[in-house]
């Protein structure tokens, strides 16, 4: 890995000069390097030796504010064989040379855009990633602002999709997101991250045309009042036997739903159930509603579930604390959580907390975290 940064030690000329010959001795007694971190402003590309050294690149991560669009076009007419490219930064001013060097790629499987800050929507990136649907397999985006949503449903094999929405973004952006999510088919898929959007409906939908090969669903949400939990829930248990991880949120109407995917899905290590806020109201008529999800996790978890989240805005009795730890003697829990949605820390009391470190001191209950 190569980066400018490791050999900056201040900026004087002398240090610049100091750097760039550093680079030049690298590059010519370096051949066909697999892997790049392209983060200086120096001209690597001119380098004696360049066309060697990186003709054979597989890997590269480029953050955009230190390379300018020449070098990408350059490196666009060196390298072809990318498996890999992640982006760091968004710069308007250089999509041109992006979008030249994503086009000049033969089998680009994985593409990732990190840390965009904000800018322009940019359509012809969309139809550059739109060009390479049959090769990328994994897509990671930490923006759902710049890069409209229209090429997603030229991703006929992703495997793998991450994408996290910015508490910035506004909600017809996240919304067109949502309705392209939906349209969308991804039947190899098998991870599937969402953060920052409010889509059960559309995970469930994606989820519902897949081959059943999904080993791991994870959800987040700002939304307190998300509606259709339960669809995705549903739409797991009767589609992914295979799945290992789920973590997503529900409310009580929700639980059945649980008790059907504890059934189907025997390969399940980790579960998370997060509650809404909203359904903290509901705990004035109807106390320890949260026994209802105890329950079903005592009677129905597969020998396979050792990690459980849940969340804090249901009132649970000490009793179904009890009868539920004691169901999980003989796996034994490696990892149990509860989390807190906003304020509602009133519902595990210290009652709760004493029967947990019972366990803990029992070994049953390996690690424990409140948060």
């Amino acid at each position: 890995m190569v980066s400018g940064e490791t050999f900056i030690t201040g900026r004087c000329g002398k240090y610049k000069y100091l750097e760039q010959e550093l680079y030049k001795l690298y590059i010519s007694q370096c051949n066909n390097i697999k892997e790049l971190s392209w983060r200086t402003s120096q001209p690597i590309l001119s380098f004696p030796g360049a066309s060697t050294c990186f003709s054979q690149l597989h890997g590269l991560s480029i953050e955009i504010d230190k390379v300018d669009n020449d070098s990408l076009y350059k490196m666009a007419q060196l390298c072809k064989d990318l498996n890999v490219l992640i982006i760091h930064d968004y710069s308007q001013e250089k999509i041109s040379g992006l979008i030249s060097l994503i086009d000049a790629q033969r089998k680009l499987k994985s593409v990732s855009f990190e840390h965009i800050t904000k800018g322009p929507t940019c359509k012809e990136l969309s139809e550059a990633l739109a060009r390479k649907g049959n090769t990328i397999n994994k897509l990671n985006l930490r923006s759902v602002r710049i890069i409209p949503p229209s090429f997603l449903t030229s991703l006929t094999n992703l495997k793998k999709i991450t994408i996290y929405s910015d508490y910035d973004s506004d909600e017809d952006t996240k919304e067109e997101f949502q309705n392209y999510l939906a349209i969308s088919e991804f039947p190899e898929l098998q991870i599937l991250c969402l953060n920052g959007l409010s889509c059960f409906k559309e995970s469930a939908t994606l989820v519902e045309k897949t081959k059943g090969n999904i080993s791991q669903v994870n959800i987040y949400t700002f939304d307190n009042v998300a509606e259709n939990t339960g669809l995705l829930i549903k739409a797991i248990a009767n589609n992914c036997p295979n799945i290992e991880q789920l973590s997503t949120y529900l409310v009580p109407e929700d639980f059945d739903y649980v008790k059907s995917l504890l059934l189907n899905c025997k390969n399940l290590i980790y579960l998370g159930l997060n509650s809404l806020d909203y359904s903290m109201g509901m705990n004035d008529e109807n106390d320890n509603i949260g026994d209802n999800l105890l329950d079903i996790l005592t009677n129905f978890s597969p020998k396979s579930l050792t990690k459980i989240v849940i969340g804090a805005g249901w009132k649970y009795s000490v009793d179904a604390f009890e009868r539920f730890f004691e169901s999980c003697r003989e796996r034994k829990l490696y990892f149990f959580g509860i989390t807190h949605n906003g304020d509602n820390f009133e519902n595990i009391t210290y009652k709760h907390l004493n029967i947990i470190r019972k366990y803990m001191d029992e070994k049953v209950i390996i690690e424990f975290f409140d948060y």
